[in-house]
C-alpha cells in the first residue's frame, strides 16, 4: 500500500493492490449490466450469488450464468466472475464434485430456506445435506453461509446469534475440515465465533455493518435503502465488526453482499433487503478503516485474506483512490428502473480515480 504525500492531517492518494469482492449480486437480465459494471470499476474478481429466479442449482447453470455476466460487459473487461451453486435440500455428491472440476465453481451457498431474497428453494434442514457437505469437505470446496434462523420465534435482531449457536456450532463440529464463510456478519458473537473457531472458519463484512447501526435505519423514520438481512444491530456489533475488519486477522475479508432492487421494490409496504453499495463500495471501505485509524490494513482486508482462504493467487494490480469529495447521485440506472444506492445525495470523502463510472 503506497500513500501520497499527505494533506493537513490525512493522506492525498492511496494506491492499493486490487481488492475482491467475496460476497456480491449481480442479479440477471436487463439489470445486471449495471450491477455487473459498478462491481467491475473496482475489483479484480467477485463471488457471485446464485439466488435467481430460478436459482442456479448446477454447474451448467453457473457456466450459463457465467456467460451472461461477461457478455453484459464490455469485451476488453478484465474482471473475472466467481461462481456459486445455491445449495439445496437435493443436491448430490456427484453436482459437488461436477462443479468441483468445472474449474469456474468456488463455493457452494447455504441460504436457509426462507431466510432472505429468492431463498424458499434453500435448506430446510441442516441434516439433509450431509451429503453434499461430506462432498465439499472431500474435495476441499467451500460452503458460503446466510447465517440466520428462520423460527417465527426468533427476533430478527436475534436470528444470527441463534444460528451461530446452534446450526453453526454444529456444522463446524461435523465438518472439521470444511473450509466455511459465515457471510455477512452483524454481531459481535459471530466474530468472536469465527476467531474462536479453527483455521477453516472465516468471514465477510459488508460496508454497511462497518459504518451504520440499527438506529441509522430506524431513528427518525424508516430507511428502506438501509434494510438488508441480517439487518443492522446495536452500536456495540458495528464497533466489534469494526474491530475485527481491521484487526489484521486472515479470518476476516471482504465482501460488500452489494444487492440492488428497483427502487419501487424497496419503497414498498413489503420491501426487499438487501443495500446496493457496488457503485461506491472501496471509498466506503476506505472511509470506516480511515475512521478506526487502520487505513494501512484495507489493502490485506480487500486483497489478501480472501484470495487465500478461498486458494485462488492474490491480484497483482493496483487501483488509486483520492481524498476528494464527491456527492453520490440520487439513483443509477437499473436496467429499465433505477436503484438507490447507499450515501445516495450524499459526500463521499473517498473517490475511485482510475476506475470505470458505475452504471457506464
Amino acid at each position: 500500500m503506497i500513500f501520497s504525500p499527505p494533506a493537513p492531517g490525512r493522506p492525498g492518494r492511496i494506491v492499493v493492490r486490487q481488492p475482491d469482492d467475496w460476497h456480491v449480486h449481480l442479479r440477471d437480465g436487463v439489470g445486471m449490466r449495471n450491477a455487473a459494471a459498478a462491481t467491475a470499476r473496482a475489483f479484480a474478481r467477485a463471488l457471485v450469488m446464485p439466488n435467481l429466479r430460478p436459482p442456479v442449482t448446477t454447474t451448467a447453470a453457473a457456466q450459463a450464468y457465467r456467460g451472461r455476466i461477461l457478455a453484459a460487459l464490455p469485451a476488453s473487461t478484465s474482471f473475472v466472475p466467481l461462481m456459486t451453486l445455491y445449495l439445496t435440500d437435493d443436491t448430490s455428491p456427484a453436482e459437488i464434485s461436477a462443479a468441483r472440476a468445472s474449474g469456474i465453481v468456488l463455493a457452494v451457498k447455504y441460504y436457509p430456506a426462507g431466510a432472505t431474497t429468492n431463498s424458499a428453494s434453500g435448506v430446510t434442514r441442516i441434516g439433509h445435506v450431509y451429503s453434499a457437505l461430506a462432498a465439499m469437505e472431500a474435495h476441499g470446496m467451500v460452503l458460503s453461509v446466510h447465517g440466520e434462523v428462520t423460527d417465527a420465534d426468533v427476533d430478527i435482531f436475534d436470528r444470527e446469534r441463534v444460528f451461530v449457536d446452534t446450526v453453526l456450532a454444529r456444522l463446524v463440529r461435523d465438518f472439521p475440515a470444511l473450509k466455511v464463510v459465515l457471510e455477512h456478519i452483524s454481531t459481535e458473537e459471530a466474530a468472536a465465533f469465527v476467531l474462536a473457531a479453527g483455521p477453516h472458519v472465516a468471514a465477510t463484512i459488508t460496508p454497511q455493518h462497518l459504518l451504520y447501526a440499527r438506529n441509522a435505519l430506524l431513528a427518525g423514520g424508516i430507511r428502506p435503502h438501509l434494510y438488508c438481512l441480517p439487518i443492522l444491530k446495536r452500536e456495540r456489533h458495528r464497533q466489534a465488526l469494526l474491530r475485527a475488519a481491521t484487526s489484521g486477522d486472515p479470518k476476516f475479508f471482504l465482501g460488500t453482499d452489494s444487492a440492488p432492487h428497483a427502487r419501487q421494490m424497496k419503497e414498498s409496504d413489503c420491501g426487499c433487503a438487501g443495500c446496493f453499495s457496488g457503485h461506491a463500495a472501496v471509498e466506503l471501505y476506505v472511509e470506516a478503516f480511515e475512521a478506526a485509524g487502520a487505513l494501512d490494513r484495507f489493502e490485506a482486508f480487500g486483497n489478501a485474506f480472501g484470495a487465500d482462504f478461498y486458494g485462488v493467487p492474490r491480484n497483482v494490480g493496483t487501483i488509486t483512490l483520492a481524498s476528494q469529495e464527491w456527492m453520490v447521485p440520487a439513483s443509477y440506472p437499473f436496467g429499465d428502473e433505477s436503484v438507490i444506492p447507499l450515501r445516495a445525495g450524499e459526500a463521499m470523502r473517498w473517490k475511485l480515480i482510475d476506475g470505470q463510472e458505475p452504471g457506464k
